[in-house]
């Protein structure tokens, strides 16, 4: 199952830590809106492809009817840099999964979601009615996971990492802290983030995330409490069996969401930041809610202003692209990283290239963005941009992984 280097005892531990990181990263989130010092009900549209940028309201709209969006992807700041994109051309806000479920139901028309993932919780019950799939680039995606866990400086208690709150998105981590982490954590989850893609694109078919397997319900519902069970536990072979025939089912959380789970849009993050291509991008974004129940987008002239405002003037929320320090890239991978990245990527290429894919739309996007990741890869490896992988410890916490050793 994917690392045979794997710890069990740190993958839960450091499993049941993302979870209060998340909870506490959108609370974070709708913290900072609310206290931002340009507080305003909605981006205005000033004519001739002007705007003024403000950010979404946060009260007031309670008894609004809303056509809602659930806006999924692997934890890496990519939905953050999206719901912004929503929130700042309709003037409406957005609830992240773990706050509808500790802090109750409401009225959100975007919901933020890494469900299935294991940083994700399906806490939303039946308010969403569709999707939109964020993707990253699979290397700088675990780059940016990996950061938004050192922000709060690896918290195990609420307490510990609310008390950190004021350090997301700030700068990057010291190269030594995203070792340790890459080391012990990074081959499962190129197993998860490939998982994740096909979870959606198969409107929430039922899969084992490390053999890619169709499973049974009950493997299922072990496969999202993790905690609960060790690796082994959790093994195909030893819930399902290997020559067991599973018939397909779905999630029924899926069915709860008005048009399923199959996303309506798949959505590239690097390229909504790009200045060639991150306008066309915002347009998607822009006509996914257009003409939608309770959606007031703001004028088609003036919607490039709002990515504008966002992405060169910076407004509003920070995002992954806002931190300083070093760069993405600086954050090099191993040899067999880079190598089983670009396997994942091949058997995600090979499936949706072809029946009975061919005619997807999202498809075809997932196929155009994993061949350009798959090159950025291959390049690394051709000019030997890896490391070696050996034991860490991280910089300024250093009992922070004795656990791992």
């Amino acid at each position: 199952m994917g690392n045979d280097n794997s710890n069990p005892k740190a993958l839960f531990r450091l499993i049941g830590l993302a979870t209060v990181i998340v909870f506490l990263i959108i609370n974070n989130e709708k913290f900072t809106s609310h206290n931002h010092p340009n507080n305003r009900r909605t981006s205005v549209d000033m004519g001739n492809g002007n705007c003024k940028w403000t950010p979404p309201k946060y009260e007031g709209f309670e008894d609004i009817k809303f056509f809602k969006t659930v806006i999924a992807g692997f934890p890496s700041g990519d939905k953050r840099l999206t719901f912004v994109q929503l929130e700042a051309l309709t003037e409406n806000p957005t609830k992240d999964e773990w706050d509808f479920k500790h802090l109750g139901m409401s009225n959100h028309p975007f919901i933020k979601a890494n469900y299935p993932h294991h940083e994700g919780i399906w806490g939303w019950e039946d308010a969403g009615d569709q999707v939109i799939m964020v993707v990253r680039n699979i290397k700088r995606a675990m780059v940016e996971y990996h950061d938004i866990l050192w922000d709060i400086g690896y918290a195990k208690t609420w307490e510990e990492a609310f008390a950190l709150v004021p350090n997301l998105y700030r700068e990057r981590p010291p190269l030594e802290d995203f070792l340790a982490w890459r080391d012990e954590r990074v081959f499962d989850e190129i197993d998860w983030y490939g998982w994740f893609i096909d979870y959606y694109m198969e409107g929430g078919l039922m899969r084992d995330m490390f053999t890619k397997k169709i499973t049974t319900s009950e493997h299922w519902n072990m496969l999202m409490v993790p905690t609960a069970y060790t690796l082994e536990q959790l093994q195909y072979d030893v819930v399902v069996g290997a020559d067991t025939h599973v018939e397909p089912s779905y999630d029924p959380n899926c069915a709860l969401i008005t048009n399923g789970c199959a996303p309506i849009k798949v959505i590239s993050a690097e390229r909504l930041a790009e200045l060639d291509r991150g306008p066309a991008v915002g347009l998607e974004l822009a006509a996914a809610v257009d003409g939608k129940e309770g959606m007031n987008v703001i004028a088609p002239e003036a919607r490039n202003c709002i990515w504008r405002e966002l992405i060169i003037n910076k407004k509003g929320l920070k995002t992954f692209i806002d931190r300083d320090g070093y760069g993405e890239d600086d954050y090099s991978f191993t040899k067999g990283h880079l190598e089983k990245m670009v396997k994942e990527l091949d058997r995600l290429i090979q499936k949706y290239s072809n029946v009975p894919w061919t005619t997807n739309s999202n498809a075809q996007v997932l196929v155009d963005l994993f061949q350009e990741h798959r090159g950025l890869i291959l390049e690394d490896l051709a000019e030997g941009r890896f490391r070696r992988i050996m034991k860490r410890k991280s910089s300024l916490t250093p009992d922070r992984f004795r656990e791992l050793e």
